[in-house]
């Protein structure tokens, strides 16, 4: 896949991130566009297989998968409603691991959701080793105090 497109899909993917809640959101029918879906069933069926993972990994569906209503405008001004499904990060990870791997999207998502799951690992072990180097240096200076003290008794 071109630099040019991961860079692209990256970014339509991020943009399209809501808050909701203080929880990072997409919304089922934006993502749907974004993995190459035309249709919304076919979609769905992506999301009925990820919802399936989430449940057999026993996490709450309701958390990763809320069902909302979205108004969408039609033409004249007018406005319809249309069933919408909020996803959490872990939802869309679900959701490209379950979806049509030969489309490049998904491929792209697969991908992209392994970098991001390397890179939290790291950031994790980073923060690990500085907190046992802080401890050993406290460790070291109270072991340092303590013979020093010893020394004057």
């Amino acid at each position: 896949m071109k630099k040019e497109l991961i860079l692209e899909l990256f970014q339509k993917f991020e943009n399209i991130c809501y808050l909701y809640n203080d929880v990072e959101c997409w919304s089922a029918r934006e993502l749907q566009a974004l993995l190459g879906y035309s249709k919304w069933e076919n979609f769905e069926k992506v999301i009925v297989k990820a919802k399936e993972s989430c449940s057999n990994a026993g996490e709450n569906i309701e958390d990763h998968f809320p069902d909302v209503r979205k108004t969408i405008p039609m033409p004249k001004g007018a406005e319809k409603q249309i069933d919408d499904i909020l996803l959490t990060r872990y939802a869309c990870y679900l959701i490209a691991q379950n979806g049509d791997e030969r489309k490049e999207e998904i491929s792209f998502t697969q991908n992209y959701f392994a970098v991001q799951t390397r890179r939290a690992e790291l950031i994790e072990n980073r923060l690990l080793e500085f907190e046992r180097v802080k401890a050993r240096e406290k460790l070291s200076q109270t072991e340092k105090q303590l013979s020093g003290w010893e020394q004057y008794n």
